[in-house]
């Protein structure tokens, strides 16, 4: 798994969380990778953790309030730490144990929900954190094996006849409603796996980002498993 990221341009390595953090992103790399192989067990802690909805947060207590085995406490104390970390750094981490996301079915020709490749738009200068700790891992993919889906002329024409309305608030509704946001791979894209256990910084779309924002989405659950997800 470490060979497929290193050996990606659109993919940066780095060994510490200081350097996962301090690292810029540059040319084709937007996306950056702390690779970990974890100690501990973590499906101990989603078999004890009790889901109220299908994406449920987790917080530091729920997890002190759990009984474990030493392997269970030491996936505890790896998730309490990237937690501790990334609110030092100043992010909002959220820890969810997932059983699906919404699915957005209004449409056949354009899907806005995250099993679609999308990019993250912030109005400030962030970045999105995501670590995969059980569960199926998402995916990304580069920007030269993409294309904005409301430039594809098939679907521009079907979104322009769901505007209705004046040429020159067209690109308004687009946003607004997060078209422009999603993408659709090319035929001979290779997506990359984020794998389970490894923190991810990826590149976000806002005034200040010197490189394009990276293009993910969210798996498809595994039959029966839950996922348990660090995000911000």
């Amino acid at each position: 798994m470490s060979n497929t990221f290193s050996d990606s341009n659109q993919i940066g390595m780095v060994p510490t969380f200081s350097d996962l953090i301090q690292t810029s992103f540059k040319g084709e790399m937007n996306a950056l990778c702390w690779h970990r192989n974890l100690d501990g067990d973590f499906n101990e802690i989603v078999t004890q953790l009790g889901l109220k909805e299908n994406i449920t947060e987790v917080y530091p207590e729920d997890l002190l309030a759990l009984q474990l085995s030493e392997k269970g406490s030491i996936a505890r104390e790896i998730i309490l730490k990237d937690l501790q970390l990334l609110t030092d750094f100043g992010a909002s981490p959220a820890l969810n144990l997932l059983k699906y996301y919404e699915r957005d079915d209004e449409f056949d020709f354009i899907s806005t929900d995250v099993y679609s490749f999308h990019v993250d738009r912030s109005p400030i200068a962030t970045d999105t954190f995501l670590c995969t700790y059980h569960g199926a891992a998402s995916d990304i993919v580069s920007n030269s094996e993409a294309a904005q889906k409301v430039l594809i002329p098939e679907i521009r024409v079907k979104l322009k006849e769901l505007h209705d309305g004046p040429e020159e608030e067209f690109e308004d509704f687009l946003k607004e409603n997060y078209f422009d946001l999603h993408y659709q791979i090319h035929d001979d894209a290779e997506p990359i796996n984020l794998g389970i256990g490894h923190l991810w910084r990826l590149a976000v779309d806002h005034p200040k980002q010197q490189v394009l924002p990276c293009i993910h989405r969210a798996p498809i659950e595994n039959e029966g498993e839950y996922r348990l997800l660090l995000i911000c």
